[in-house]
């Protein structure tokens, strides 16, 4: 973002719903990295509407807090010796991580930097009402939970932490000296609340059938019994015990609306949805894909691939693609590890031969996909076979002429045979993350490194 064009900071507010900011920083001549230094005050003077001020505040300030995390692996990578795989493969880079977020934890809590409108009502110094207080709550939940390393809740000692951090800050909350117990019981409840989804976890409900409840109870067998119902997906309500004749009606529905060139989406949606008990069962029986695709040939779509990764985990992969290659391309292509690498030589040639901006963003964001496993140590060929055939059984991209606006190809490719066709890197990486989830197949190890650090953006670097 810093190196953006006035022309690239425009489009960006026009993808985030802020067109009409567009010709005033136009006027103002405000690039990428102007954009980065404006402060309260100049956003009040370039911003009339108090929302439009709200919103691009905050999107600045995610951007900023986002980029921070990479910034210590892009100076570990820089400053480390040419054996780089072994710098910060494996458990290390796990372990740096953990470092990073232990030493951020463990020293004196900071408060993150609330949104605009918080931080308005905060200056007032005045008690927030009700909605405010909620939103002061949710922010501090989303800030405690990077730090958590997969624990369900904080302890003690963390709520006791983080609210007293809160109260100094802002000693007006503290209501008759009944503060610190009313917002210490306000952020547990709110962890409870979050955390609550996590009863519906495919794995969650794998390993209460492997092994048991806790504190005696019985086991469960059917995912039936734990649909998943906080969805972002919006589905109508079906049963979802379906007698076998019921199934086999919903499953030659799929299969005949297949072959249609005009499809119902919507009731596709629906019969996805009522009949996810069996795919479930059958992927975790290990059925053969073929025979998954053969009943529900929908899979092969990128929407319902994507949908049925949501259905899961409760996660809009698609989105948190876009969101992690904005951010960190740049960063991935000034690292010294790719500089020669044949991707990045490839790249370079092509930039020449464009200036359209649209064109550049494009090659720079796909080179940055290509690059990722070459960036973690790992092999590149489990990642994607670029201008090759594809030779591995696990999910797999394939890629033909990258960077060629006009003739690229992006496929998905599951036990050699081709999936879904795809319109761009951020889709095909999306789709690629997606189906080792939605067809739970075990990543390898040579390329494990690459995923984790992209799981770990998807499931951690949530919007407050």
């Amino acid at each position: 973002m810093e190196n953006w064009s006035v022309d690239q900071v425009c489009s960006w507010l026009r993808q985030r719903n802020l067109g009409e900011l567009v010709p005033k920083f136009r006027e103002e001549e405000v690039s990428g990295a102007a954009l980065l230094a404006l402060n309260d005050r100049m956003v009040q003077q370039l911003v009339k509407k108090i929302g439009h001020q709200a919103v691009l505040m905050d999107l600045i300030n995610k951007y900023q807090q986002q980029k921070s995390g990479l910034e210590s692996l892009t100076y570990c990578c820089k400053t480390a010796s040419p054996e780089f795989p072994e710098v910060i493969s494996g458990k290390n880079l796990k372990s740096f991580f953990a470092r990073y977020k232990t030493l951020q934890w463990t020293s004196s809590y900071a408060l993150p930097d609330f949104p605009y409108d918080v931080k308005c009502i905060l200056a007032e110094k005045k008690c927030p009402d009700h909605s405010m207080r909620i939103r002061i709550i949710e922010f501090l939940q989303a800030d405690m939970t990077k730090y958590l390393e997969g624990s369900l809740y904080p302890n003690s000692q963390q709520y006791n932490i983080v609210v007293n951090a809160l109260l100094q800050a802002y000693p007006f909350l503290d209501e008759d000296g009944n503060g610190f117990l009313l917002w210490k019981r306000a952020l547990k409840d709110r962890f409870k609340y979050v955390r609550r989804p996590i009863e519906d976890d495919e794995q969650v409900l794998r390993n209460k059938c492997k092994f048991g409840h806790r504190r005696g109870q019985t086991r469960k067998s059917s995912f039936a019994e734990n649909k998943p119902d906080d969805v972002q997906v919006q589905v109508e309500e079906e049963p979802v015990h379906l007698e076998g004749s019921a199934m086999d009606v919903h499953i030659k529905w799929l299969k005949d609306e297949y072959m249609k060139t005009q499809r119902n989406w919507k009731e596709v949606d629906n019969r996805m949805n009522v009949t996810i008990e069996l795919r479930r069962k059958m992927i975790s029986n290990k059925a053969p894909l073929k025979d998954i695709l053969r009943l529900f040939p929908f899979l092969r779509c990128p929407y319902q691939l994507f949908r049925e990764f949501q259905l899961l985990t409760h996660m809009d992969i698609y989105k948190k693609t876009v969101e992690i290659l904005e951010i960190y391309s740049e960063n991935i292509l000034s690292l010294y590890v790719v500089r020669n690498n044949p991707i990045n030589i490839m790249l370079q040639e092509n930039l020449k031969r464009h200036t359209e901006e649209d064109i550049l963003k494009y090659m720079k964001t796909t080179a940055a996909c290509l690059l990722l496993p070459d960036v973690f140590g790992d092999d590149s060929s489990l990642f994607a076979a670029v201008n090759e055939e594809v030779k591995v059984v696990t999910p797999v991209l394939e890629v033909k002429n990258p960077f060629n606006v006009n003739s690229c190809e992006f496929a998905l490719y599951v036990g050699r045979e081709e999936l879904a066709q795809l319109d761009d890197c951020t889709m095909a990486l999306a789709a690629l993350v997606a189906a080792f989830h939605v067809f739970d197949i075990p990543c390898p190890k040579r390329i494990h490194r690459t995923l984790n650090f992209l799981e770990s953006l998807v499931f951690e670097v949530r919007s407050p």
